[in-house]
């Protein structure tokens, strides 16, 4: 059984990677200060920015291959705080990338639709990032860093992504779907676009990405574009909750840290080639309201 090291495991992608990874992979995830536990993996504790200890890791486990999904991923966050973006977005990029390129196996750099800028979408997997905050600039320093150091590797840049989650680290629906039932006005944006995919889809991208995508640079986006606003109609009505809570309004009319692009919606023309094949957001919601009332969580 090929061994899978998933950086990032206490966050929601890698949580959702780890639960829903073929069973043909072992899969070993690291995590920094939130346990997970997990039937379907096990777990190591570990700074990925101790280069030194990154290496004895790889010594000691022989990874197969490697899956980084670890990063500091709060645009506002990453904005006031630009040197630990850096060193977690980029300087472990590059650590990583050679740490696979000294043994020849397979990475997937998991990146972002915010590496664009907003104003030419949809964006191929050719188009040259253009950020306009530090969060998207220190992620496409992190996929040049991969480049640099190995050539082999695949970059995957992922969009607004949705689905269960644990304590620690949710998605960005959970709290919309508490604040409905709370009554709680709901602020969405109606000028920003996307094109969000569920953890499912993400997961089947990702696996994807590893069996075929040495070298290549991927989109796994959903399969449809849509606004902030817009979703927020379609999950509240996938849910039966009342719609009248959101408040539509525009990105300039709510203060933040760090300025956010219009429309990173992504074209996967590429991905879609080699098999991508994400479901519509009908499905996608769908399955939303199965996982999190088969989790206790609806």
């Amino acid at each position: 059984m090929p061994r899978l090291l998933l950086t990032g495991m206490s966050g929601f992608l890698g949580w959702n990677v780890a639960r829903l990874a073929p069973s043909a992979w072992e899969i070993i995830g690291t995590v920094r200060t939130r346990p997970v536990e997990l039937a379907s993996a096990s777990s190591e504790r570990v700074d990925l920015t101790d280069t030194a200890g990154l290496e004895a890791l790889f010594a000691r486990l022989s990874p197969d291959a490697v899956l980084h999904a670890a990063a500091r991923t709060d645009p506002n966050y990453c904005q006031v705080h630009r040197d630990e973006a850096w060193r977690q977005n980029v300087d472990v990029c590059a650590a990583l990338a050679a740490l696979c390129a000294g043994r020849g196996i397979p990475l997937v750099y998991t990146s972002t639709d915010l590496v664009f800028g907003g104003g030419q979408a949809p964006y191929g997997e050719d188009d040259e990032p253009v950020p306009v905050n530090v969060y998207g600039a220190s992620k496409a320093a992190g996929e040049q860093a991969v480049r640099s150091a190995y050539s082999d590797a695949c970059i995957c840049r992922m969009p607004l992504m949705f689905g269960p989650a644990h304590a620690a680290a949710g998605s960005f629906v959970q709290p919309m779907l508490k604040a409905a039932r709370a009554g709680d006005r709901l602020s969405l944006f109606t000028d920003e676009y996307r094109t969000p995919a569920s953890a499912r889809a993400a997961v089947q991208g990702l696996f994807l990405a590893l069996e075929n995508g040495r070298g290549l640079t991927l989109h796994l986006g959903g399969a449809e574009r849509i606004s902030r606003c817009d979703f927020g109609y379609r999950l509240l009505e996938a849910f039966a909750l009342p719609a009248e809570v959101i408040r539509p309004c525009l990105q300039a009319d709510v203060p933040m840290a760090a300025p956010r692009a219009k429309d990173v919606s992504l074209d996967c023309l590429r991905a879609r080639r080699l098999g991508f094949a994400p479901w519509p957001l009908a499905e996608e919601l769908k399955w939303l309201k199965t996982e999190l009332t088969q989790r206790g969580d609806e």
